[in-house]
């Protein structure tokens, strides 16, 4: 399995993903501000690998910290925590990890634990996220791979593979678990204009595993889709709607849309963290506008002249009539999916221990 991200004693560490796939790269985070800064500067990217990041990021702050009073440390934990809330507004990923991250430090100084104890406290609940990403995953793998075919050509958009989680992945772990169930894939990767996650990502993951890979232009993906060559779409999300309509990278949207016209089964593949129930539908759902640059330059070379007007939104949104299900480590949820996703999460809530 890809080390997207882990932790060490002094620093957080992740794989540099501006760069691949020429060159694998690690960046040794050693504060919080540095982590913060991985996330908003892509060198972390995903909506479950930001929200792990982020818990990491906040227990790294209060292990550095040098206070002696909880009061002072819960100072510097909030801020902490708003650094991390300003890094990147769509990923919900993000948001539900810092909300867990506060629980955790409240539930401790509530309890009277000592400002060591809290940062053990903390440690062990970012570490926890870490460790319950990966086995959603693997949960996703297994009943996205059900809806796979004996012999499945799959297209999918941007790179939701380990690397966009703490590992294995969510769209990439269905078809990691359609071939672990001895299912024969092929994978086509939309190359994912402009920050070319598909190209770069999504096709390095995937040839390391052996897994049949062939790049597409995002453009291309009609007149493939019309030729017969797709069986199945599956890609990740970085919030879903109460209602279903899910935001991810930018272009989804129009793959969907094509999917329907061609009568491909269209599916969604995100853990429950992704999921906003507080965010009605697509309309409220804050979409990221990223640096001009992106769009200006491939690889460090300018491809528009300069004074034409730039927009570069980084996520679309899918309504939800267009997806066949929406995949997470609880099962596939389907139309409605105000009523299946809401069941998803009182069927957690009757298993946690109260």
């Amino acid at each position: 399995m890809l080390p997207t991200i882990a932790r060490e004693d002094d620093a957080v560490v992740m794989i540099d993903q501006r760069k691949l796939p020429t060159e694998e790269i690690y960046v040794r985070c050693r504060t919080a501000a540095e982590v913060a800064r991985a996330i908003r500067t892509m060198v972390i990217r995903g909506a479950p690998a930001i929200g792990v990041a982020a818990a990491m990021g906040i227990a790294l702050g209060a292990r550095g910290s040098k206070v002696t009073g909880t009061q002072k440390l819960a100072a510097e934990f909030y801020k902490t925590c708003e650094l991390m809330g300003a890094t990147r507004p769509t990923a919900v990923n993000l948001f539900w990890a810092i909300e867990r991250m506060k629980r955790a430090f409240a539930a401790a100084a509530t309890a009277g634990a000592s400002v060591e104890e809290i940062k053990v406290r903390l440690d062990r609940e970012a570490q926890a996220i870490h460790d319950e990403d990966v086995a959603s995953c693997r949960a996703m793998g297994a009943h996205g791979a059900t809806v796979v075919p004996p012999d499945a050509r799959i297209l999918t958009h941007c790179n939701a593979g380990a690397l966009a989680t703490a590992g294995y992945g969510t769209a990439l772990g269905v078809i990691r678990g359609a071939v672990a169930a001895g299912k024969r894939v092929s994978v086509l990767a939309d190359e994912t204009r402009p920050f070319l996650q598909g190209a770069r990502l999504t096709a390095w993951e995937l040839l390391r595993d052996g897994i049949e890979t062939t790049v597409i232009t995002d453009n291309m993906a009609g007149a493939i889709m019309r030729q017969g060559d797709v069986d199945l779409v599956v890609v990740g999300a970085d919030r879903i709607a109460a209602n279903g309509d899910t935001a991810n990278k930018i272009g989804t949207y129009t793959v969907a849309v094509l999917a329907r016209e061609h009568g491909i089964p269209f599916y969604v593949a995100a853990p429950l963290s992704t999921v906003d129930l507080d965010t009605p539908d697509g309309d409220h759902i804050p979409i990221e506008e990223r640096s001009p640059r992106e769009v200006t330059h491939i690889a460090g070379t300018q491809v528009t002249p300069d004074g034409a007007q730039i927009r570069n939104p980084a996520f679309d949104v899918t309504p939800n009539l267009l997806i066949a299900g929406i995949i997470t480590e609880r099962g596939i949820c389907r139309a409605p999916y105000t009523e299946s996703l809401r069941a998803a999460f009182d069927q957690v809530a009757l298993e946690s221990p109260s």
